[in-house]
């Protein structure tokens, strides 16, 4: 094994989100199937107010929850994301995402984003039974 001075190697086979590299200004982190995000548990989206934030489906499947609006959610688009290519969620705009169960998500994002800087905003009846439908149209 070489020496972490020369090379670091990281994996994250647990759920949900873990960082597992930071350096300098940004940081590459892996997610992973959450019960939290199945459709019918998604109940907000969040935003980060000093960065775009991007996504790269290394396995399974993964739908990123795209809203429009500044304040608040006025409408929910749904990306069913492909293997290996890179969706770049640009600074202020609403997401989420559900996955599938072998899912496996590579994000890069800058390393000060924290919750000061991304809030969570809540989802209405309807948008919520919409992230299902959308999901169920998507993945039938």
């Amino acid at each position: 094994m070489l020496s972490e001075s020369l090379i670091e190697v990281r994996d994250h086979t647990g759920p949900d989100y873990k960082p597992l590299v930071d350096y300098q200004s940004w940081r590459v982190a892996l997610m992973n199937y959450t019960d939290d995000l199945t459709p019918d548990k998604i109940n907000r989206m969040q935003k980060h107010t000093e960065t775009d934030e991007v996504f790269v489906l290394m396995s399974g499947r993964c739908i990123l929850f795209i809203g429009e609006g500044d304040e608040s959610v006025a409408k929910v688009h749904a990306v069913d994301m492909e293997l290996y290519k890179l969706y770049n969620v640009k600074r202020g705009v609403w997401h989420s995402h559900t996955f599938s169960r072998d899912a496996r998500v590579l994000i890069v994002e800058n390393r000060d984003t924290v919750a000061e800087n991304s809030p969570f905003v809540g989802l209405s009846a309807d948008q919520q039974r919409e992230v299902v439908e959308l999901t169920n149209k998507l993945w039938k």
